[in-house]
């Protein structure tokens, strides 16, 4: 009775807290860092593997709210660089989650889906479940999700350097022309977010208050919102309050 009474306020508290939010003044690019599936899972009593579940299964409940508050872009974290570096009895396991959970956002019907990361670093089969998903869900009008899988953020600035050489060589420039003429908006071009809006706001679930390489160019004027509660047990009360926070702040981008 007691649960149920606090999951009631819960709920409650929720509902007003929407009721007063300004959508107009609310991000339209959120990215999340989806992390403490291993601690909930520890402090469950659960595996590991079921932690990693758990989280995936929160990534649609997300989405659900940030259709319902306007967002139009959701970058999520699902996989690092660093996270290959796991060993084999964990990380093949969290591969074939990230797979099903990507797979899944492509046939769910309603969202855009975008890959963000290094796919050279990534098993084939990932690879091609990632490639399959674009595919699936290319031309749709619903929210755009960029699906951060094999994603490091001094490794996507690398790429974006390596990239703009490759091509301002190929066009037949010289280096000593290409530091001459270099611009902000030329590493920009070249990212993996190319021709997207850069996020306004990020948020970092399990209380951990630090970016860890996401989107390290793109975030230069984000807003940040750390939130004390595990990616798993994330509540919709929990990104309710992230928007109210966003909201009455004062945005000096850099300023």
């Amino acid at each position: 009775m007691r649960n149920k009474l606090r999951r009631l306020a819960v709920r409650l508290y929720a509902r007003r807290v929407e009721g007063r939010l300004d959508t107009d003044r609310g991000p339209k690019h959120i990215g999340v860092i989806l992390d403490g599936n291993r601690r909930w899972a520890k402090a469950a009593g659960s595996t590991t593997r079921q932690g990693h579940e758990a989280g995936a299964a929160k990534i649609q409940e997300l989405l659900g709210w940030c259709e319902e508050t306007d967002v139009e872009v959701v970058t999520l974290w699902m996989l690092s660089t660093d996270n290959l570096n796991r060993a084999p009895e964990e990380l093949t396991p969290l591969l074939s989650i990230v797979e099903g959970a990507v797979r899944g956002l492509a046939e769910d019907g309603r969202w855009r889906v975008n890959h963000v990361g290094a796919l050279d670093v990534l098993p084939e089969r990932t690879r091609r479940v990632l490639r399959e998903a674009e595919e699936l869900a290319r031309g749709r009008e619903g929210i755009l999700v960029n699906v951060a899988v094999g994603y490091g953020g001094r490794q996507e600035i690398t790429d974006a350097v390596r990239s703009l050489l490759a091509k301002r060589a190929a066009e037949g420039q010289t280096l000593e022309q290409v530091a001459e003429g270099l611009e902000v908006e030329d590493i920009s071009e070249h990212l993996y977010t190319r021709g997207q809006p850069d996020p306004d706001l990020v948020i970092r679930t399990s209380g951990e208050q630090r970016l860890s390489g996401f989107m390290l160019w793109q975030s230069a004027h984000s807003e940040y919102y750390f939130c004390e509660v595990h990616w798993p047990a994330f509540r919709k009360v929990d990104f309710l309050r992230a928007l109210r926070d966003y909201a009455a702040r004062h945005r000096r981008y850099g300023i």
